[in-house]
């Protein structure tokens, strides 16, 4: 099979070519660095195809795609921040991007396109935890973003034949996610305050809580959202069915680095919501997505990762 990443230099896209390449897929990276990194894939650089453009030129798009079988759809702007304060620099990406790859999906004749969507979408309602039937109401212009790039999926599914897969990510974490970046995650930059012996940011009271998703487990539901059948027009929620506050996840790290801190508090963000949760169980039944890697295991391995990287800087 060969396989197309969208985003593969990114922190969640080279983790998703690591998995292909390493069970012995063929496989093409389309990214402009904008975010993504080289060295995300140091290991796999002489395996793989790597292109370098954006999604928003429509030629690029259409040489990555010649000859894929499935599109891994990574590359955007994922900052709930950064879009608020540039919403036509979101869409443009996010979008118009989409679009682009779909446009030469269809063309290339490509089997399927699995999108990564955000429960962005879903808004503050406070109805927890979050199922897939729910009417989103995004708070961000990056939640509409990706609310229109699964209706567009669904759309050439539906006038095309394209398959098409949309996998809506609640807050992943783990190696590789850049937290020198002001729109970064907030487990990577609690992590790096940590090292740097300063004390984390939370924004608000950090009683607001999320459902923290190792990045293993959405790689997990990536591959089989590539192969699952009968599951063309759908959408999934992908994280683990639990919810922790950040003063939970300040606590958790803090014991397994071995120090004491207190947060310092800012005011909260435009655009955050206060509770996040996922409802998995659409996605256990139709893709077999099981959450191997534990919120616990998860934050060690990546504040170990973390630890080894600071002391190599």
């Amino acid at each position: 099979m060969r396989y197309l990443v969208t985003g593969g230099a990114g922190f969640i896209g080279s983790h998703i070519v690591e998995a292909l390449v390493a069970r012995g897929d063929e496989v093409v990276v389309l990214d402009d660095f904008s975010t993504g990194k080289r060295e995300n894939l140091a290991g796999v650089l002489s395996r793989i195809e790597l292109i370098e453009g954006s999604i928003c030129d429509l030629a690029t798009v259409q040489h990555a795609c010649r000859g894929v079988d499935v599109v891994l759809h990574q590359a955007a702007l994922t900052s709930v921040p950064r879009s608020v304060e540039n919403p036509l620099e979101t869409h443009a990406v996010n979008v118009d991007g989409t679009l682009n790859v779909l446009l030469a999906a269809r063309q290339a004749k490509v089997r399927r396109v699995v999108v990564a969507s955000s429960a962005a979408v879903y808004g503050q309602s406070p109805e927890l935890p979050k199922t897939e039937s729910m009417r989103p109401e995004p708070l961000s212009p990056y939640g509409v973003t990706k609310y229109v790039a699964e209706l567009y999926a669904q759309v050439f599914g539906r006038a095309y034949g394209l398959e098409n897969v949309s996998l809506r990510y609640f807050n992943v974490f783990g190696p590789r996610q850049d937290a020198r970046s002001p729109y970064s995650g907030v487990l990577s930059k609690f992590c790096t305050a940590l090292l740097a012996g300063e004390p984390p940011t939370i924004y608000g009271d950090g009683t607001q809580s999320r459902d923290f998703v190792y990045v293993e487990n959405v790689v997990q539901a990536n591959l089989l959202a590539c192969q699952a059948p009968d599951v063309s027009g759908l959408t999934f929620n992908i994280g683990t069915g639990r919810r922790v506050s950040l003063q939970e996840v300040l606590d958790s790290l803090t014991h397994i680095a071995g120090t004491a801190v207190s947060p310092k508090h800012l005011p909260p963000r435009a655009g955050d919501i206060l509770h996040s949760q996922a409802d998995i169980s659409r996605a256990q039944h139709y893709l077999g997505y099981r959450p191997q890697v534990s919120f616990e295991e998860g934050l060690r391995r990546t504040w170990a990762w973390y630890r080894q990287h600071s002391a190599a800087d």
